[in-house]
């Protein structure tokens, strides 16, 4: 589950408060073929009359045959208020993953919307600390260094049971980035679409297809992005399908590929639940 998703499913969290309910939970887990695993919990309550919070907590972990398991842990909080026709999104996020990368994160956004578009504006500030495994003949590095994130995204609806979504993203990284020649840092950049490292963007783009068909969802989406390190890319296609078991809650199904110059080719799975609450 990549670092985009976890904030689309925030997302997914406060808007559903629009739709009457007090607050929402959701929870949430994801498999590759890869043997990654992760697993999230999130929620979202309405504060006041146009006003969100919403926040999650996530664990991945993947297996690995030359080393121990890669972990990281993910927490992100985000306070959402519309002003109409403007709103303000403010968030921030923690990640770390098997001590090997570390990243506190700000982000805000400013949006306009009416009932056909959505225009939102992004800035996000990233702060990483990186520690380079050693070998026989050098020690271990710690660097530190930060990002900055400019985007944009737009919502169209197309029909009254269509969406179009763009967004694009570009970091500017403080310090530059040379060839890896420790074979231990690529097997982790390599070694799976979980690793925390993966994380280090120098852009991405998205569009995805949403379709109505009553109470139920049908999305599609293909999003492409590069890794700085390496300049390697990732292109992802992922079909979701949300529909209600209860007046109160959703399930969502998800299939996805990923095929990157990175790890390859990986196929994943995911299913989430979402519970509404309130009035």
């Amino acid at each position: 589950m990549s670092f985009t998703r976890y904030c689309v499913l925030l997302l997914l969290a406060g808007n559903s408060l629009a739709a009457g309910g007090d607050f929402a939970v959701g929870l949430g887990i994801e498999s590759d073929s890869d043997e990654g695993i992760s697993a999230i919990v999130m929620g979202g309550v309405g504060l006041a009359e146009n006003t969100w919070l919403s926040g999650g907590l996530a664990r991945s972990s993947v297996e690995l045959a030359t080393r121990d398991d890669l972990e990281s842990n993910f927490a992100d909080v985000e306070f959402d208020h519309y002003f109409d026709p403007v709103g303000i999104r403010v968030g921030a996020a923690y990640w770390r993953g098997s001590d090997i990368l570390e990243s506190r994160d700000w982000r805000t956004a400013l949006y306009w919307r009416n009932e056909k578009v959505m225009l939102s504006g992004e800035y996000e500030l990233r702060d990483f600390d990186l520690t380079t495994p050693g070998t026989e003949l050098s020690p271990g590095r710690q660097i530190m260094f930060d990002a900055n994130g400019i985007g944009v995204t737009a919502q169209f609806k197309l029909t009254a049971s269509t969406r179009l979504s763009l967004s694009g993203r570009k970091y500017d990284y403080s310090v530059p980035f040379r060839p890896i020649e420790n074979p231990d840092v690529v097997d982790l950049i390599s070694a799976s679409r979980l690793s925390v490292i993966n994380s280090l963007i120098d852009n991405r783009a998205s569009i995805s297809l949403g379709i109505d068909q009553g109470q139920k969802r049908w999305e599609f989406q293909l999003s492409s992005s590069e890794n700085v390190v390496i300049q390697a890319r990732t292109t992802s296609m992922t079909l979701r399908f949300l529909m209600p078991m209860s007046d109160r809650t959703d399930i969502e199904f998800g299939l996805g590929r990923d095929d990157s110059d990175l790890y390859g080719a990986v196929t994943f799975l995911s299913l989430h639940v979402f519970l509404y609450g309130g009035n």
